[in-house]
């Protein structure tokens, strides 16, 4: 599957954690699978100056972007599967039904704010 030019996909880990060293690997592994997609890769800790106050409770935790607007952001099993089927599942939204979809309740549109540290991540 070709993923849209408008989707990003930014991990959300820490060094400390041994799930998130575990996954990196995979992650990467999915930025190789689907070249010309923008996949970023955050240590919550030393990239602090970039992620802000985004609260990260749980690891590894993804931020997908659709038409420059966040349409997930939480928590992801360890497995690279299950974060494909998410990419693959935002990918197929069509761009107008992402950009509702993003801004469709309170907390949605509070991603955008809170996640607001560039498009590729």
């Amino acid at each position: 599957m070709t993923l849209p030019s408008d989707l990003s996909v930014t991990c959300l880990c820490a060094e400390w954690c041994g799930t998130c060293r575990d996954y990196e690997t995979a992650f990467a592994g999915l930025g190789e699978r689907y070249a010309g997609t923008t996949f970023t890769w955050y240590d919550v800790e030393d990239d602090a100056d970039v992620v802000g106050d985004l609260d990260i409770e749980t690891f590894p935790t993804l931020l997908i972007r659709r038409a420059g607007h966040v349409v997930y952001l939480g928590p992801v099993l360890p497995d690279p599967a299950h974060a494909q089927r998410l990419i693959e599942t935002y990918a197929e939204m069509p761009a107008d039904e992402a950009v509702r979809y993003a801004t469709a309740t309170a907390e949605r549109r509070e991603w955008q704010a809170l996640c607001d540290f560039g498009e590729g991540g």
